[in-house]
């Protein structure tokens, strides 16, 4: 079932409210964020971001190359994710490498975004950031929304719905941050070890809650 839990929001702001949406491997969060944009919510996601930062033709590109050797690239000038994925998750040096690369150019690509949803004026703004404690930004959010799911069900997942062998889907979770941690620190919380549908009527909950904070 899910259900959504609060803890007490600190800080002010100006402008727009902004959300960090977050949770561990296969804990729903993508499907939170596609609720939320039918809802009217304008969301970003990291890894669409990812994918723009690295596309062919690009200075990142190059230095991701550079970075982890030429296995990463593919045969058609771009970026060989399955490659990148399966070095990332075996060797925890070159997943640092990789960030290192990538979270800056992110980072920016986040920020030209927020600036021009801002001067549109919304009133809430979602970044959808899977890696958002492993890369230090729960301080950039006024509000940090985590989804969470137990180990078992996010394993069944990633088995059953995404195909994945249970020994790459063991390496995938631990690869990722304490969820433990992460709820502790979360201003709000859905838990997710339910239906879709069950998740969405929480998440549209927990909009309102929200633009009741922006108000």
């Amino acid at each position: 079932m899910a259900h959504a839990t609060t803890a007490p929001a600190n800080g002010s702001r100006k402008g727009a409210l902004h959300v960090g949406l977050t949770g561990n491997v296969a804990s729903g969060k993508s499907a939170v964020a596609r609720v939320w944009e039918e809802m009217g919510v304008p969301v970003v996601s990291a890894d669409e971001l990812a994918r723009q930062a690295v596309a062919p033709g690009t200075e990142t590109l190059e230095r991701v190359v550079a970075a982890l050797g030429p296995e990463a690239r593919a045969p058609d000038g771009g970026l060989d994710r399955a490659a990148v994925r399966e070095m990332v998750f075996a060797d925890a040096d070159a997943r640092r490498r990789l960030e290192s690369v990538l979270h800056p150019r992110i980072a920016e690509l986040r920020q030209e975004w927020i600036r021009a949803r801002e001067a549109e004026g919304h009133p809430i703004l979602v970044s959808e950031v899977p890696l958002l404690f492993e890369a230090g930004l729960f301080d950039a959010f006024h509000r940090v929304v985590v989804v969470h799911a137990s180990k078992e069900e996010r394993r069944r997942r990633l088995v059953e719905e995404r195909g994945l062998s249970p020994q790459e889907a063991e390496r995938i979770m631990a690869a990722q941050g304490d969820p433990d941690e992460k709820l502790r620190r979360a201003h709000h919380v859905i838990h997710n070890d339910g239906t879709l549908d069950e998740l969405a009527r929480e998440a549209r909950a927990l909009l309102e809650r929200l633009r009741s904070e922006a108000a």
